[in-house]
C-alpha cells in the first residue's frame, strides 16, 4: 500500500484546486447571465478568444446578448463580459474590490514584470509603487525627454532611409517591428534610466533578445497553459522553463548592474534626478553595508531591493514592447491610407516649431490607430469583495439565454445550486460572487458600434465622393468623437488603452512620417497574435 500514497497524493494535488474551482462556479450568479453556449466542457470559449483579433467574436456576441453578458471559461465556468460604461466605471474606479486574477499576476511576472512589480501588485503596494514612480511620469518631465525621443527617431529614419537608397525606387521592403522595438528599449533605457543599452545599432542585443524570448512564451493557444493557469503544481512542467530562467536572469543581472551604475552616479552628483531609475533608488533603502548587518526598515513611502528591480522589469519590458507594437500599427494605418498619410505629413511640415503637441492631425492619427489596435486587448479582474458585489449597468441585461454553464448544470441539477434561477432580463445590475472572474475587452469596447457607429470595427468609413467599394482610413472622426465615448474609462481620449507614453509616440510617428514614405504590399495578409 505505501507504494500507492504518492500517486494518490499527486492526484489529490492535481484535482482538489480544479474541483475547488468548479463547486464554485456552479454557484455563481453569472451562470444566470444571458451568453453564447459552451463549445467545450474543458475550456469553453476560450480557444475563440484566442484568437478574436482577427475574428467578429466579440461584435457578434455583443449583437446577440447585449453589451453585457457571460461567456464559458475554463470548466464552461461563467465569466462576465462587458462593455457598458457604468459597469466599466464601477470596476476599474473599485481596484481594492476588482484585483487581477492570481493567474494573470503569474503570467505577466513571467512576461518581465517581475512578482513584485507595478503590474503584478495590488492593494496597498500597488498604490505605494504609484506614489513613488508618479513623478517621472508628469507632463512637465515626459516634455523634458522630447530630445531623447527625437534622437532616437531621427536614427531609426536614417537607417530606414539607407535601405531605401539602397534598394532604389523600388524601395526597401522592411519588416518593422523588430527595429521598433530595439529603438523603443533605447527611449526606456536613456529616458527612464540614464543607460545606453545600443539595442537599435546591434540587433543581437542580449537584453531584446531576452524579451523576444520571453514574449514568445505566450503566443499560442494550449491546453496545457490553461491547466497550469488553474493548477500551479503543473507550473514546474513549463516546456520554456530553463530558457526563460536564462531570460529573466538576464534581466535581473542587467537590471542589478543599472542600480549599481545610478547609485554610483547619483553619491557623485548631489543635484538629484528626475528619470525612472533615481527616483526608484532615492525611494529605496540603503544598502546593508555588511553581511551579517540587519536589513534597514522601509520608509512608507519606499520600494525594497526587489520591487526596486522588478520596476525596472516592468517598465523595461512593458514599456517597449507596448510602444513598439503601437507605433507598428500607427505605420499600418498609415501605409494602408495613402490620402491620410499625406495629409498628415503636410500637416507637420506646417506645424510651428515643429511640435507635436500642437498638430491636431497627428493627435486624430494617434487616437484612431490606437482605438483599433490597441497595444493591450483586453484585461482581467477577479471579484476580490467579501460576499460579493453588484455591479450597476447602464444598458438592461437582455433575455437569459442557455448559459455557458448550461451543460454542467444539467448534469447536477438537483446537486448543486445557486442564486435561484430567477430570471435576469430588463435587470440594471449584475450580482457577483466573491471569486467570480471578469473579463474587461478593452478592444471591444473600442471598437463597440453602439459607441462608435456601424464602420467602428473597421477604422473605415466610405465617402459620398468616392467609388462605393473604395474605403479610405476617416482618422477625421476624432475631430468631433461621439457623446458616448467620453464615458467611457481610460486614457487617449476615450479608447480604453493602456499607454503611458503617447508622447514618444508622436515624436517617432511624426520623424518618420516626415523623413519617409511608408506602403503595403496590397496582397500580404496581416494577422494579429495575442500574447
Amino acid at each position: 500500500m505505501p507504494f500507492l500514497l504518492l500517486p494518490l497524493s499527486l492526484l489529490l494535488i492535481l484535482l482538489t484546486p480544479l474541483i475547488r474551482t468548479l463547486l464554485r462556479q456552479l454557484r455563481s450568479p453569472l451562470r444566470h447571465l444571458p451568453g453564447p453556449p459552451s463549445p467545450s466542457l474543458l475550456t469553453g470559449s476560450l480557444a475563440a478568444l484566442a484568437d478574436q483579433e482577427n475574428t467578429p467574436l466579440l461584435r457578434d456576441w455583443e449583437q446577440s446578448y447585449g453589451p453585457t453578458y457571460a461567456y464559458a471559461g475554463f470548466l464552461s465556468g461563467p465569466r462576465l463580459m462587458t462593455t457598458d460604461p457604468t459597469a466599466l466605471a464601477h470596476i476599474l474606479g473599485r481596484p481594492q474590490d476588482y484585483q487581477k486574477p492570481e493567474f494573470v499576476r503569474d503570467s505577466l511576472a513571467r512576461m518581465g514584470a517581475g512578482y513584485e512589480g507595478l503590474l503584478t501588485a495590488e492593494g496597498e503596494a500597488h498604490r505605494r509603487m504609484r506614489r513613488v514612480v508618479g513623478p517621472a511620469f508628469s507632463k512637465t518631465h515626459l516634455r523634458s525627454l522630447t530630445p531623447v525621443f527625437e534622437d532616437k527617431a531621427r536614427m531609426l529614419s536614417g537607417i530606414w532611409g539607407a535601405e531605401a537608397d539602397e534598394a532604389g525606387c523600388a524601395g526597401a521592403r522592411l519588416d518593422v517591428m523588430g527595429p521598433l522595438a530595439r529603438a523603443t528599449l533605447d527611449v526606456i533605457g536613456e529616458a527612464g534610466f540614464g543607460y545606453q543599452f545600443h539595442a537599435l545599432q546591434h540587433s543581437q542585443d542580449e537584453l531584446a533578445s531576452a524579451f523576444a524570448l520571453i514574449f514568445a512564451t505566450g503566443r499560442k493557444f494550449r491546453l496545457i497553459t490553461i491547466l497550469q493557469a488553474w493548477v500551479p503544481f503543473l507550473r514546474h512542467f513549463r516546456h520554456d522553463g530553463t530558457a526563460a530562467a536564462q531570460a529573466h536572469a538576464t534581466m535581473h543581472r542587467i537590471g542589478s548592474a543599472l542600480v549599481a551604475q545610478k547609485r554610483k552616479e547619483m553619491e557623485a552628483d548631489a543635484q538629484p534626478g528626475r528619470d525612472l531609475l533615481s527616483l526608484l533608488i532615492r525611494s529605496s533603502p540603503k544598502p546593508t553595508p555588511t553581511p551579517t548587518a540587519k536589513p534597514p526598515t522601509p520608509a512608507p513611502e519606499s520600494l525594497t531591493d526587489p520591487e526596486t528591480l522588478s520596476q525596472i522589469s516592468t517598465f523595461l519590458a512593458a514599456g517597449h514592447e507596448t510602444a513598439a507594437s503601437a507605433l507598428t500599427w500607427c505605420l499600418f494605418a498609415l501605409a494602408s491610407s495613402p490620402s491620410s498619410q499625406s495629409r498628415l505629413r503636410r500637416a507637420l511640415q506646417c506645424t510651428e516649431g515643429g511640435d507635436v503637441e500642437q498638430c491636431e492631425y497627428l493627435e486624430w492619427v494617434v487616437r484612431e490607430s490606437l482605438r483599433l489596435h490597441a497595444p493591450v486587448n483586453a484585461t482581467m479582474r477577479v471579484c476580490a469583495r467579501p460576499g460579493g458585489d453588484v455591479v450597476p449597468l447602464s444598458v438592461p441585461l437582455r433575455p437569459t439565454a442557455k448559459g455557458p454553464l448550461s451543460v454542467v448544470a444539467d448534469m447536477v441539477s438537483g446537486i448543486v445550486r445557486g442564486g435561484g434561477g430567477k430570471e435576469t432580463e430588463g435587470q440594471m445590475h449584475v450580482r457577483l460572487a466573491e471569486g467570480d472572474i471578469l473579463t474587461i475587452p478593452i478592444q471591444g469596447v473600442n471598437r463597440c458600434e453602439r459607441v462608435w457607429g456601424p464602420d467602428a470595427a473597421e477604422f473605415r468609413k466610405k465617402e459620398r465622393e468616392q467609388d462605393a467599394d473604395r474605403k479610405i482610413r476617416r482618422p477625421e472622426r476624432w475631430a468631433a468623437p461621439p457623446p458616448e465615448a467620453r464615458a467611457v474609462p481610460g486614457v487617449m481620449g476615450g479608447t480604453m488603452t493602456f499607454l503611458g507614453g503617447e508622447r514618444a509616440i508622436k515624436v517617432f510617428l511624426a520623424t518618420l512620417v516626415r523623413d519617409l514614405e511608408f506602403s503595403i504590399d496590397e496582397g500580404l495578409i496581416i494577422e494579429k497574435r495575442i500574447k
